[in-house]
């Protein structure tokens, strides 16, 4: 059985996934903290884009030697083995990271073969788009936040062809955040107007 690449993401009303500490951070608290836990439990690889491997290690590294109540998440991810996508050289201060030697495709296709846990991603919009229209994302979590913030780049761009998921899990947080789980749809809904205007007849 291969591995699984899962993916969370956090998200606006209006498919805004830029910058989210601008926006995310009211709607956090513990629901969301366990479903994104529970996101990466089974991972013992994350990819990353630059920006987001960026701002994870000048975050996370700190957060572990300061022993806090989320230390322990902090190891977590320190342990993990973090594959980094950038077209510039990189030099890592944050121990288990490396360069990717190919494109998103490519790597991700070859890590889904080796044995191991889950590949997870967390951010990292440019690197879950390829994902998508390689039909490599075995999982998308996208935790909606009830605002709609306006301004920024959507998860989604403009493309050639659509991609048709299905909902595997939805649960409602009592800050109004909606988590919802999705998986590649291999064998979508199919019709047009008229089978919809004969539906409505029935």
């Amino acid at each position: 059985m291969s591995r699984k690449i899962v993916a969370s993401v956090f998200i606006s009303l209006d498919g805004v996934v830029e910058a989210p500490d601008q926006w995310h951070f009211p709607y956090f608290n513990d629901e969301m903290g366990a479903a994104v836990g529970s996101g990466l439990s089974n991972a013992d690889t994350m990819l990353f884009g630059r920006v987001t491997y960026d701002s994870f290690a000048g975050a996370w590294p700190e957060r572990e030697a300061a022993g806090g109540e989320d230390a322990g998440f902090a190891k977590q991810l320190g342990d993990m083995r973090k594959i980094v996508f950038s077209r510039s050289p990189l030099d890592f201060g944050w121990r288990n990271s490396e360069q990717a030697q190919g494109d998103v495709a490519e790597v991700a296709a070859a890590l889904k073969r080796e044995p191991g846990g889950d590949i997870g991603l967390s951010g990292s919009i440019s690197v879950i788009r390829q994902l998508l229209a390689a039909g490599l994302l075995d999982e998308l979590q996208l935790l909606v936040h009830p605002i709609a913030v306006r301004k920024g780049m959507r998860l989604f761009d403009e493309g050639e062809s659509s991609i048709p998921l299905k909902l595997l899990k939805s649960e409602t947080f009592g800050t109004g955040v909606l988590n919802l789980v999705y998986g590649p749809d291999t064998a979508p809904p199919t019709g047009g107007y008229e089978e919809a205007v004969a539906s409505l007849g029935e």
